[in-house]
């Protein structure tokens, strides 16, 4: 008797939809504030055909899941994003590309990477983006989630376009960066408050490293050279092309926001990784990070570091970088599994108090069983449970019409509950995190498992320039 393996990333809330449809009023258990109104938008992988060989959760296209408030009522709707990989693979009713644990395809007549648009979404000079680490962004039309195209600021794009750029939400200029596997090994770039690079320089990095995120503050940015590193010399010995090496260690290069590698400092901390940054700060004459810190991780089967029992379990950490004496100071902050932290972003840059993440739930996928609110300056924490079955995923915060404090406001996610087989959108007071839902919206269509998403305003939506 054989048994075939069912790849978990193709299976219960993680298998894709592929039916894209556009709701009416929704049922909503609970009230939908009167002061929350705007659209939230999440990201995340949704193979369009089944996929050849191995299949990793990074593989799938590009699907938004929007679900608009207004009024106290709430509409939803999906869309793929149609990115010129999707487009191809429509035609031939099959998939073309292999995934990330697949050779590469240096035959493949349509290039050998597909960019999915999968990861991420920005709002920033009127126009929203969604984002894949290996390219350009594309503009995506609002509410309808229609795809407009890639969009390269006129051809100004030189490199790759992370996930995570940063806006400063008091000069409107946005930071990203694109890291490559081949020199040069990442570049740098500022984009004006409407909409035009700056500038684009490049920093000198000893080896390709898979950079996912970075921090800005109000004057510096951040950069982490972590020792998640690419070797095409391994992979001609036949061993890993990227790989966790636990002997190298971590640096983190500060960089003044329009300087470039003539003037970075770097610190070295011991190795580590991580995913995710929840913010960063100047207090003095030190630079405060705060994010999500691995020890090590097996991710795209990076495994050398296996005999690292804690490996790819990440927990809130902080570090100070005192640009006056050189030192480095790094402490756990918490010792609660937690990923996908987000924080109030009209204080990007500047000192926050609170943050949130997904409380990871036990096991190897990666579940969310709740949202911890992080009191960063009186070190607590409360969790709000998701509930028996239940699980969620990064939870965005929505500031309330009019707030008054930085967590006056509203925590939104998407939750499938097992028990039911069921996808709904909850919305939880910021302020009162351990209490139930103030609304869910039923969803009348499963919600896949994904990334990460945005919450647009309703003024935001109303100067979209798309």
């Amino acid at each position: 008797m054989t048994t075939t393996q069912i790849n978990p990333y193709l299976d219960h809330n993680f298998a894709p939809v592929r039916s894209e449809i556009t709701t009416d009023t929704l049922k909503v258990i609970g009230e939908l504030p009167a002061n929350l109104s705007g659209m939230f938008v999440r990201n995340g992988p949704n193979p369009q055909w089944s996929p050849i060989g191995k299949y990793h959760w990074f593989d799938g296209d590009g699907m938004l899941h929007g679900l608009r408030i207004s009024n106290g009522q709430a509409t939803y709707c999906n869309r793929y994003i149609r990115t010129k990989g999707w487009e191809i693979e429509n035609k031939a009713g099959k998939a073309v590309w292999s995934g990330i644990f697949e050779p590469p395809q240096p035959d493949n007549p349509h290039g050998g990477y597909k960019n999915t648009a999968n990861t991420a979404l920005v709002w920033h000079a009127g126009q929203m983006l969604a984002l894949n680490e290996g390219g350009a962004p594309h503009a995506i039309q609002l509410p309808d989630l229609q795809t407009i195209g890639e969009y390269t600021y006129n051809n100004q794009l030189v490199s790759a376009f992370t996930a995570h750029p940063k806006v400063d939400p008091n000069t409107g200029e946005m930071m990203f960066f694109g890291y490559s596997f081949a020199p040069p090994y990442l570049q740098y770039s500022v984009v004006s408050a409407t909409g035009e690079i700056l500038r684009t320089v490049p920093i000198d990095l000893p080896i390709g490293v898979m950079m996912h995120d970075f921090a800005i503050t109000e004057n510096y940015t951040i950069f982490m050279d972590l020792p998640l590193t690419f070797n095409p010399e391994r992979m001609q010995r036949g061993e890993p092309a990227m790989m966790f090496e636990g002997d190298r260690p971590s640096r983190f290069g500060i960089v003044p926001r329009h300087g470039d590698n003539s003037n970075i400092r770097w610190f070295e901390s011991p190795a580590c990784y991580v995913f995710h940054t929840f913010n960063a700060y100047e207090d003095g004459d030190e630079i405060v990070l705060i994010a999500c810190r691995m020890s090590s991780t097996t991710v795209l089967k990076a495994d050398n570091s296996a005999t690292d029992t804690e490996a790819d379990i990440p927990r809130l950490h902080r570090w100070r970088f005192n640009l006056t004496t050189g030192k480095l100071r790094e402490e756990m902050l918490d010792d609660v599994p937690a990923e996908f932290p987000r924080i109030n972003e009209t204080l990007c840059g500047q000192p926050t108090k609170y943050g949130y993440a997904g409380k990871m739930a036990p096991g190897s996928l990666p579940l969310f069983d709740g949202v911890i609110k992080y009191d960063l300056k009186n070190g607590k924490s409360q969790t709000h449970e998701f509930g028996k079955g239940r699980y969620g995923g990064e939870a965005v915060f929505a500031p309330s019409i009019g707030a008054t404090s930085e967590d006056d406001g509203w925590l939104i996610t998407f939750v499938y509950d097992q028990n039911t087989e069921t996808s709904e959108l909850v919305v939880v007071n910021a302020q009162d995190v351990t209490a139930e839902p103030v609304a869910r919206v039923i969803i009348p269509q499963r919600v896949p498992y994904g990334f990460h998403g945005t919450w647009i305003s309703e003024a935001q939506l109303s100067s979209s320039t798309i």
